[in-house]
């Protein structure tokens, strides 16, 4: 019997030191980092190939995890592009959260809300799901997000810069957390959203007029526009340096290899035809993810499609949570393309994504919106824009509120008195035509519509056929004829309810994010 014991424990021994193995490759349930700037547009960043905007930290995310090249986001404004990070639904399928400045409704529980209570400690410092109103549940405040961590403040270097100090603030948040549970942080800058401190770029980030050779070609070339770029520069670059602080924390506390960080924008940049458009600026979205213990073959670009619907998919299966008790979602998780080893395309039904929009901000007759539904697929964009009476910028009498006021947007609307420069306001504000299609590969600008021309009839059909049915099939209200109820919303920033009527007599009320100049007399 002796000889036998032998084996027995050998083969014993070994299957402990495999299961051990096996335990030690699988990562556990991962701390979440989500870092969000507001309103950045996706070329921007270093890893992208950008030369006048420094983001060495996102570049560092990008190197030592993926960076992805096809990231957007289904509605490019700040809270309906929140709205669907945080439910994994495209805009149209939220109610009243497709909207800019909504009530939230209750049904829609939060990836945020799932987390906590399935034993994460979740928070916020900055911006979070915002502007808006979140609602009560059984009389008690909604958290969307988590707890805000906000009390922690700096002298910030400019008038345009946030004074909360993000960084510190997430020392705060991981203090107050019980030490085996995993976290969900979000850090929400409100940079670069504006306004700037005209000037501050080149007299405070160190830049020059000489750093930016060439700017979209739907904006006048001048100085004053290169020196708004120039401020928006520097405001992405505080951003990253808040993250670099929050990286250095992860480290010192040696959790940063089973974090998963996650750095995105909500919307593309505050300047005229961007945000608020559903244009390739609008929406393409820079992403770069970080996970050591989880991320295989780190310095991986990827080209599949994917969008902000699929963030919340990938949060739930990373933190093992199958019943979250949350609607429905209609994104799928990122897991298998973390797992994969190659660059490119990884997954190939990820071929495309859909876009649109509905009431961003007010302004114009009864708090109406400009609704788009779109699709992106390969090279191109399809856009089909349902109200093409609507101006898509608001109404000029109203200054155009859904295009926050800079200098950038003053020299566009100061070029529509002159006929040799007309085409820069033409671009951003005049009214569209109802289907448009542009090659964005060729043409990420936006700027050559191939619906113009006959021979695009066939890809048009084919785009706007993929497009209904899959609209159809998540149950857009505008799919059933009941586009209207996006408008019966009511806008949740009572001071702004039925904001044209009231203007149009007379009626003096506050528009802090455009100029008194955008206003056009009739």
């Amino acid at each position: 019997m002796k000889k036998n014991r032998m084996p027995f424990l050998q083969l014993f021994l070994l299957f402990i030191a495999v299961l051990i193995t096996s335990c030690e490759t699988k990562p556990s349930k991962p701390n979440i980092l989500f870092a969000i700037l507001d309103d950045a547009t996706y070329s921007h960043f270093g890893a992208y190939g950008c030369d006048w905007v420094n983001t060495p930290n996102f570049d560092r995310i990008a190197a030592q995890g993926i960076l992805f090249n096809k990231a957007y986001t289904p509605n490019a404004k700040c809270a309906p592009s929140r709205s669907a990070i945080l439910t994994g639904r495209n805009s149209w399928q939220l109610e009243e959260a497709a909207n800019h400045w909504s009530y939230f409704p209750q049904k829609f529980k939060t990836v945020g809300e799932a987390l906590s209570e399935n034993g994460y400690h979740v928070g916020y410092t900055g911006k979070g799901w915002a502007p808006g109103v979140a609602g009560e549940i059984d009389g008690i405040k909604r958290q969307l997000i988590g707890k805000a961590y906000n009390n922690k403040q700096l002298t910030s270097p400019t008038s345009g810069i946030s004074s909360i100090d993000y960084a510190e603030n997430f020392i705060d948040f991981l203090d107050t957390k019980n030490t085996p549970e995993p976290f969900m942080f979000w850090f929400g800058s409100y940079e670069p959203h504006r306004a700037y401190e005209f000037g501050s770029g080149i007299e405070k980030g160190n830049k020059n007029l000489k750093d930016i050779s060439k700017i979209y070609s739907f904006w006048p070339e001048n100085d004053t526009i290169i020196t708004d770029l120039l401020d928006y520069a520097y405001e992405i670059e505080y951003f990253d340096h808040q993250l670099g602080l929050m990286l250095e924390e992860l480290e010192n506390r040696s959790i940063i290899d089973n974090t998963i960080i996650i750095v995105t924008s909500d919307n593309g940049m505050p300047f005229p035809r961007i945000k608020g458009q559903e244009y390739e600026l609008s929406n393409h979205m820079p992403l770069a993810i970080m996970w050591p213990n989880g991320i295989k073959n780190p310095g991986r670009k990827i080209d599949d499609f994917v969008s902000f619907i699929d963030f919340t998919p990938t949060l739930l299966d990373l933190a093992g949570i199958e019943n979250s008790g949350m609607q429905p979602v209609e994104g799928k998780s990122l897991s298998n393309l973390f797992y994969a080893e190659n660059s490119g395309i990884i997954d190939s039904s990820r071929d495309h994504v859909l876009i649109g929009k509905e009431r961003h901000d007010i302004g114009r007759p009864e708090d109406q919106g400009y609704p788009i539904r779109g699709i992106v697929k390969g090279d191109y964009l399809f856009i089909q824009n349902f109200e093409t009476s609507r101006w898509p910028a608001g109404n000029p009498e109203t200054g155009y509120l859904n295009c926050d006021g800079s200098q950038t947007k003053t020299a566009c609307l100061d070029a529509k008195a002159n006929k040799d420069t007309f085409k820069y306001w033409a671009w951003s504000f005049a009214k569209r035509p109802e289907i448009e299609l542009y090659n964005i590969n060729d043409d990420p600008e936006c700027m050559i519509n191939l619906a113009e021309n006959p021979s695009s009839s066939s890809i048009i059909n084919e785009l706007k056929k993929q497009l209904y049915a899959e609209l159809k099939a998540q149950s857009d209200p505008r799919m059933e004829g009941k586009g209207y109820l996006f408008d019966q919303y009511q806008y949740a920033d009572k001071s702004g309810v039925n904001f044209y009527e009231r203007y149009m007599r007379g009626e003096k009320l506050k528009t802090g994010w455009v100029n008194a100049s955008d206003f056009e007399e009739l």
